[in-house]
């Protein structure tokens, strides 16, 4: 049984300042000549596994707050369509192992939590008290087939059905939300409240669309060693999104969590679920080959060819890094499978470029492009922060802080990594090239949270369930919210627009199919910004 937690007020929010929030004027459109007057150095901030409720869903100015949603649009249905009469429990509890947090020891199981409505509500000690941000709690299922059944078309009342973490999922940080520094941070800058994640489902997808806009592909999967990674639909359509579930799912979300067959790849072969990269750091490394993963290993990706992000600006003659916390660690032969999380807390397929041959062991580019972030929260030990401090960053820089920095529940909490990029943000303002620089300050995918907004038409891929998204610059409009549509690949559609780039196909793709289906094409960021 948990311990009272201190409770925590929030800030008051002046009624002029929502009032203006919510009548921001309209954005002057941005040309490409002021975007390359203005901007020289773009900083992508990558965090884990939150959905915009799970954060932001008050936030003052929002086109659809959380605290408007009718009771009807909000409640979930069982696995057979009926609307569920409550919240399941929390299947394993919220805080499984105790914790110590401002010398409060909390352990929150299942059976501690009282029966909850059917309905979104505050996260909360079994005392009442907001849940602190400083606890980590239990992992929620984010995968592709469990995703798209949650979203349910845009009704977004699947979440509970199709999740693992039982009521969890309809979870928010409410009462103690305005008191994040990402808060401070959007209320000073520009806050996206129409960003959706790129690609249905988890962190390795969601990564491989941030630089690539598509999925890995696994020729011939069907005869290779990864062959029981291939899901099982139910029907013949290899589109379809209804895997095969085991004899030990529970019928009703009542009485347990949904489970699948294995589900990597599609039918067809595209990687949809985590696979782990051909190249180290990673698990399973070949013995007779360093730098090598084994290829043996069911869950070993083969290396994949297609274009990047990375290699159009390298077409173009323009530097970029992915700074990865933990990676020389990782490398050097320090990461630990066999804890959990892993020692040191670095996530292989959280490494998108780690996928691609061009960037393997032997080639030129992987020492050129591929850095290390460090294993810490100064310029001292963060090789990130002391390049940000140095002005030496490339005019493209993706940042991914190491796992217990980076908010994913299950081995990160939210103070932590909401400290740590605020501290970021902070040495970026403070380095020589802020004056011309564009930040972005996003999640890969929402973590298994539920979001209320519907998600707009696209194509096989997504877009997938609503994220936040901060675009953080001199140049952003100063706060405001913006409502312009995005996905995880606005951030490629930027980078394409800024630099003169060959535009990703699968970035095409996305935009012609959201027009096909009658909605607009994402936006490429420039709505969040103001050159006047």
């Amino acid at each position: 049984m948990a311990s009272a937690g201190a409770a925590v007020v929030a800030p008051t929010i002046a009624s002029g300042q929502a009032e203006a929030r919510s009548r921001p004027r309209a954005p002057r459109a941005v040309s490409d000549a002021q975007l390359a007057a203005m901007i020289d150095t773009v900083v992508v901030i990558f965090a884990e596994n939150r959905s915009f409720n799970n954060l932001f869903g008050d936030f003052p100015g929002l086109e659809q707050p959380l605290a408007a949603v009718s009771p009807e649009r909000a409640r979930q249905r069982d696995r057979d369509g009926s609307i569920l009469a409550q919240l399941p429990p929390v299947w394993d509890g919220v805080v499984p192992d105790e914790q110590v947090v401002e010398h409060r020891r909390f352990k929150i199981g299942q059976d501690d939590i009282a029966p909850l409505a059917n309905a979104p509500f505050a996260l909360a000690t079994p005392e009442g008290d907001p849940l602190p941000h400083g606890l980590v709690t239990r992992d929620l299922i984010h995968a592709f087939y469990n995703n798209q059944l949650q979203i349910n078309g845009g009704a977004n009342d699947g979440f509970v059905a199709w999740g693992d973490s039982g009521a969890l999922t309809m979870g928010h940080y409410a009462d103690n939300a305005a008191n994040l520094r990402l808060w401070q941070i959007a209320r000073e800058f520009t806050l996206c409240d129409n960003f959706f994640m790129g690609a249905f489902g988890g962190s390795f997808l969601n990564h491989q669309y941030l630089i690539a806009a598509r999925p890995p592909f696994y020729p011939e999967a069907d005869k290779s060693p990864a062959k029981g990674r291939i899901v099982q639909l139910e029907g013949d359509d290899p589109k379809g999104i209804v895997p095969r579930q085991t004899a030990q799912s529970a019928k009703s979300a009542m009485d347990g969590p949904v489970r699948f067959v294995p589900d990597s790849l599609s039918p067809d072969f595209y990687a949809v679920n985590t696979m782990l990269p051909p190249y180290a750091p990673t698990y399973q490394l070949d013995p007779e080959r360093p730098g090598y993963s084994d290829w043996s290993y069911a869950r070993t990706l083969v290396p994949q060819e297609h274009e990047t992000i990375g290699d159009v600006l390298s077409e173009a003659g323009i530097d970029w890094a992915w700074y990865a916390g933990g990676w020389d660690m990782a490398l050097h032969g320090q990461l630990n499978s066999q804890d959990f999380p892993s020692r040191p807390n670095f996530q292989p397929h959280h490494q998108p470029f780690n996928y691609y041959v061009q960037f393997g062991p032997e080639k030129p580019a992987r020492a050129q492009h591929l850095r290390d972030g460090g294993t810490g929260e100064t310029a001292r030990t963060n090789k990130f922060l002391a390049d940000v401090a140095a002005g030496r960053l490339p005019p493209v820089s993706y940042y991914k802080p190491q796992g217990n920095l980076n908010m994913h529940a299950g081995y990160s909490d939210v103070d932590a990594g909401d400290r740590h990029i605020a501290g970021v943000i902070e040495a970026l303002r403070k380095s020589p090239q802020w004056d011309r620089m564009l930040v972005v300050v996003t999640f890969d995918e929402n973590g298994g949270w539920w979001d209320h907004v519907a998600p707009p038409k696209g194509d096989r891929w997504g877009p997938g369930t609503r994220v936040p998204a901060l675009v953080v610059s001199p140049h952003a409009r100063k706060g405001e919210v913006d409502h312009t549509i995005y996905d995880t690949g606005s951030i490629a559609r930027f980078i394409t627009r800024r630099f003169g780039l060959r535009k990703l196909p699968g970035l095409a793709e996305r935009e012609a199919a959201m027009i096909a289906a009658g909605g607009p094409p994402p936006g490429d960021l420039t709505g969040a910004l103001r050159f006047d």
